[in-house]
């Protein structure tokens, strides 16, 4: 490897997740952080290089040729590169830093907004080359940078002041230093975000302390993973990392999940299937708080309900409940083009904001139901606000659930009675009712039972294809869809059921590509979901493959296509929201909650077949 290694052509899968459960960055195996959003995760990006060239970035890195070497250090998410050279080898290490001495359920609070670096010869002698290229709103800016005493910083939009051992030079906005550490040697940097109403930015870590606060962090780390009863079984490693990557995602002021750090990274390279995810999905977000149910993480899911009671003003009726949230409980998120952005390998548009925040999906109901029902014995008494949201909740699933809509695949074009949005609305009231007896007088119990078995007889009358044996996209079509390999997770159907067996051999059999599972068949030119081009395999999907063949009792098939999946991990853990199967690489946005959120159900499903047998 040689030369700079960042930009806006690396293949996803070279990058790393930091994260202070506030906002994230991304840093390449070649040390080059490429984006960064502070304060929050949708907040205006200072580096987003990934999605250009010219857009901003901050590496560290050998100069000459290296090789190198990457890990998290364990139980946290901080990374460590070690970097090899003919001369020597030097280990850097990256953390998004938390407030000093903070532990377990309080990562997040008061965040420092601060990225820390610190590197150090371990062994010969190594040459090295900093280069920091603040460029806000998405690389927009070239902002004023003033050198100073032992740092520098900038002024105007996103301003941040850096601290470093080695003298600086500036030119042409870009901030630089060449400098040579010999073995027990080392350098710290620490660059710090403020507010534009706040007089002086934050003042960055000493650069001689920035190595201790690293560890802090690490610790702090930790100590969450230590609160926490985390699964222990075979797949321990990538299901512990994987629930770090759902935890890292949570906007801890406010109890927000995002579905992932990045915007437009593509789902086809070159296409216009690139959108923004750093907002908070009921969908996506309900799934989070039910993988960290394996590792009894309930602080997490009574923020998240206690966050979407809000937004939607405890209600959950017409025009109240949305499909997503800014992580702030922000309700519009009108979708704009970054012309000026020319997007990964050239993937146009890159969009920031998200044209579906208003779309119905009727799926919603049931996702968050289900979280609550999971969780109710964790959150003891409930609130009256809660039951009476829990209340409209199933009250809307069982009004609406006969309406078309967008489908949980957020289709753009016209809609449909999708099946798996009827399966969700009927999981929203067999959850309702079974948590009626914490309700009290908000509780209808016969009510909602009447109806959710309504819904169950239309599934199996209009949601059955004779053509495909298979139970379809939507009412009277032979369209096969993933989702509805949610139908024996969920519970509205057994695994044993011959239509569902059917199913699900389908599925694996037509919606599968080098093994993987699609989530639906795109034809060409204009698809049924309103746009043009193809996409990869959805992760998520494949591993409910997995875990609908562990249920069945198949689980040599099962554990065959887990380790295919978790294989196309990188080394780091982490997997985008898609995957190539013709060239093996990671596709979409990074990581991808709703990846990780398969991989640790999966697991847990494999294990619950390994016990039963």
């Amino acid at each position: 490897m040689a030369a700079d290694t960042g930009g806006a052509s690396l293949p996803i899968a070279e990058y790393g997740l930091l994260a202070d459960c506030n906002s994230a960055a991304l840093v390449s195996r070649g040390g080059s952080i490429d984006w960064l959003c502070v304060p929050r995760y949708d907040s205006d990006a200072l580096f987003s290089r990934i999605l250009d060239p010219a857009a901003g970035h901050w590496s560290i890195r050998p100069a000459g040729c290296f090789t190198a070497e990457r890990r998290y250090l364990p139980g946290t998410l901080v990374i460590e590169t070690t970097f090899t050279t003919n001369t020597g080898t030097v280990r850097l290490r990256d953390a998004l830093a938390f407030a000093e001495g903070q532990r377990g359920h309080d990562l997040g609070f008061d965040a420092p907004h601060e990225l820390l670096r610190a590197v150090e010869c371990v062994s010969g002698s190594v040459q090295l080359l900093f280069e920091l290229a603040p460029r806000p709103e998405y690389g927009l800016i070239t902002p004023l940078i003033r050198l100073e005493e032992g740092g520098a910083r900038t002024f105007g939009a996103g301003r941040v002041a850096l601290r470093s051992v080695p003298p600086l030079e500036l030119e042409d906005g870009t901030i630089g230093s060449s400098f040579t550490l010999s073995e027990d040697q080392g350098a710290g940097f620490s660059l710090a975000w403020a507010p534009p109403e706040q007089r002086e930015p934050h003042k960055p870590t000493p650069a001689a302390q920035v190595s201790a606060r690293i560890e802090d962090t690490a610790e702090a780390w930790r100590s969450w993973e230590a609160e926490h009863d985390i699964y222990d079984g075979p797949h321990r490693e990538l299901v512990r990392t994987s629930s770090r990557v759902l935890k890292g995602l949570t906007y801890r002021p406010t109890g927000a999940i995002v579905a992932a750090p990045t915007t437009s990274l593509p789902e086809t390279v070159g296409g216009e299937r690139n959108w923004d995810y750093r907002f908070s999905w009921i969908r996506d977000s309900s799934l989070t708080v039910e993988a960290l149910y394996i590792g009894t993480c309930s602080d997490e899911a009574e923020e998240f309900v206690s966050f979407m009671t809000s937004s939607a003003g405890g209600r959950a009726g017409e025009g109240s409940l949305q499909i997503m949230y800014g992580v702030g409980g922000e309700h519009d998120l009108s979708e704009r083009e970054l012309p000026h952005l020319a997007g990964w390998r050239g993937s146009r548009p890159v969009r920031v904001g998200n044209g579906a925040w208003d779309q119905v999906q009727l799926d919603v109901y049931g996702e968050l139901l289900n979280s609550l029902w999971l969780y109710h014995e964790k959150l003891g008494d409930l609130h009256p606000e809660i039951q009476a949201f829990i209340a409209d909740l199933a009250d809307t699933a069982a009004r609406r659930w006969s309406e078309t809509d967008a489908g949980m695949w957020e289709m753009r074009g016209d809609p449909r009675h999708h099946l798996s949005s009827k399966v969700l609305c009927w999981t929203a009231l067999d959850r309702a009712v079974r948590l009626a007896p914490k309700l009290d007088e908000f509780a209808k119990a016969e009510e909602w039972a009447a109806e959710r078995d309504r819904i169950r007889e239309a599934v199996l009358e209009r949601g059955w294809s004779a053509e495909k044996q298979a139970y379809a996209q939507s009412f009277d079509s032979d369209d096969l869809d993933a989702a509805q390999l949610l139908m024996p997770i969920l519970g509205f159907l057994p695994v044993t059921d011959e239509r569902m067996r059917s199913t699900i051999e389908a599925i694996a059999r037509e919606l599968t590509e080098g093994g993987l599972v699609l989530r639906y068949r795109n034809d060409e030119g204009l698809n049924a979901d309103g746009l043009t081009g193809e996409e990869g395999t959805f992760v998520i999907c494949s591993f409910w493959l997995v875990s609908c063949l562990a249920k069945a009792g198949e689980i040599e098939r099962a554990e065959k296509l887990f380790d295919q999946l978790v294989g196309y991990a990188n080394e780091l853990g982490l997997l985008a929201e898609e995957i190539d199967t013709a060239n093996g690489e990671q596709l979409g946005n990074f990581p991808q909650a709703f990846s990780h959120i398969g991989l640790i159900t999966a697991a847990w499903a494999i294990d619950q077949a390994r016990g039963a047998r």
